[in-house]
């Protein structure tokens, strides 16, 4: 499995991950089209791609020292073999060379499996944002991890 940064191709199949993970957040096609145009926010933009194509993304929005996680999408075939956590630590590498020293998240409470990966990569809690998600309704649990 290959963790590159994403280009402007890669769009759709991004898109299409998206939709299929209930978790993910959930934005409009524009917005995928928006990433790869000059002037927009500066963000880090992976993609975890095979010979089948792309299986995962992540999506970072960087702001001066700090970054925040979008969006981390796996495909449901490929979950649970380690993909999340190398799209996390690529995504740990470019937010170091970039000179960033924190990393933010928010994360449905009853996201398990995405809280387990985050603390596996060192992610600590931060606060909570009681009934912050809708459909269904669900607290926001935030997380840190200062590089």
């Amino acid at each position: 499995m290959n963790i590159r940064s994403a280009r402007s191709q890669d769009r759709e199949a991004m898109a299409a991950l998206e939709r299929q993970s209930p978790t993910a957040a959930h934005w409009a096609a524009s917005f995928y089209v928006g990433l790869f145009d000059e002037g927009t926010a500066e963000r880090v933009v992976l993609v975890a791609e095979d010979e089948g194509g792309v299986r995962g993304f992540l999506v970072a929005r960087i702001v001066g020292h700090e970054c925040e996680l979008e969006n981390i999408v796996v495909a449901k075939g490929n979950r649970r073999l380690g993909l999340g956590l190398k799209l996390i630590r690529a995504l740990i590498d470019a937010v170091r060379d970039q000179k960033g020293n924190h990393i933010f998240l928010e994360v449905r409470e009853s996201n398990v499996t995405a809280r387990s990966l985050y603390e596996t990569c060192g992610f600590t809690i931060g606060g909570r944002r009681k009934s912050y998600y809708k459909d269904p309704e669900d607290d926001a649990v935030l997380y840190s991890l200062t590089l």
